[in-house]
């Protein structure tokens, strides 16, 4: 028998974590939820005090989850997702609102089985997020419980040091496929009909993606990074790095994986001839259960990528 006056949590405050959680800040989190802040505040104090645990350490910035709300928000998204089944199924109104986020490299597959998703699981109403970001953020988003699946490559280069950072947040790779290495040309490019030696680029506009305070080697979102190159081009969005392939007769190091519909005919693929490759995977939290819109993301990238296996 429950103590009188004995408070139990409730489903609205597992959703007050859940958004504060992905929105880092109480303000944001209040405007979303349309309620005061106070209230808010409030509202996660009395968890944290029922619970006996700190769910959130707060900075100057915001706030972020301590090591034991990242091991509550796992369990507080599955119970809501099970209430989200539950009240689809059986209230008359199903406007339930969908969520689910992955942070990836620049990979158009990434971006073709979000679409995917989102056709055949998105519903009346949805808050799907999709994050192509640096490589240290993906490990970051994940790690913090805020993307539930995360897509990154390993190769002989990197993986000691992104095998490491992995363990340190308690996350685990999965792979997806192998590829060889590729690179992404014009379609006009001098190259675009042969494969390709690291000689034929050396006089050639380099693109890379930048990774900003975290900019190791190690985290590069490209292979062979620590060559020389004799032009060296930054960038931050795939839509930029297709432009300046096309403009500048650029090229940039990558798994050869492309989506003609995605990304148009002007990019093209072309083997590049060294002794790499790309192992292509996801990361996921070990303390998190995958829901079930990361189930089916993760479904439809196997199938997506089977063909490169």
């Amino acid at each position: 028998m429950l103590q009188k006056g004995v408070k139990k949590m409730t489903l609205a405050q597992l959703r007050y974590v859940i958004t504060v959680a992905q929105l880092g800040t109480l303000s944001s989190a209040a405007k979303r939820l349309y309620i005061s802040q106070p209230s808010l505040t409030s509202a996660i104090k009395e968890l944290e005090k029922e619970l006996g645990i700190t769910i959130f350490i707060r900075t100057n910035k915001g706030v972020v989850l301590s090591r034991q709300g990242e091991e509550f928000l796992g369990y507080a998204r599955q119970v809501i997702e099970q209430t989200n089944l539950i009240e689809e199924k059986y209230l008359q109104d199903h406007n339930v609102k969908h969520e689910f986020c992955v942070s990836t490299q620049h990979y158009s597959f990434a971006v073709e089985a979000f679409v995917s998703l989102i056709k055949e699981y998105g519903g009346r109403e949805y808050d799907f997020r999709i994050r192509e970001t640096q490589t240290y953020e993906i490990i970051e988003d994940v790690a913090k419980l805020k993307s539930e699946v995360g897509i990154l490559y390993l190769n002989s280069f990197n993986e000691v040091v992104i095998k490491k950072t992995l363990k340190e947040n308690d996350l685990s790779f999965h792979r997806l496929f192998v590829a060889k290495p590729h690179v992404f040309l014009g379609k006009d490019n001098p190259l675009a009909k042969k494969k390709v030696t690291l000689e034929d680029l050396k006089e050639l506009p380099r693109l890379s993606y930048e990774q900003g305070e975290h900019n190791s080697f190690y985290f590069s979102e490209e292979i062979l990074s620590t060559l020389e190159s004799q032009k060296e081009i930054k960038v931050c969005d795939r839509a930029t790095l297709f432009n300046l392939l096309i403009g500048l007769n650029g090229y940039t190091i990558c798994s050869g994986v492309i989506n003609e519909q995605l990304n148009g005919k002007d990019i093209i693929s072309v083997p590049l001839d060294v002794d790499d490759y790309m192992e292509i995977g996801y990361i996921t939290h070990n303390k998190a259960v995958l829901g079930r819109f990361g189930q089916y993301y993760i479904g439809i990238l196997k199938e997506y990528t089977k063909k490169d296996s």
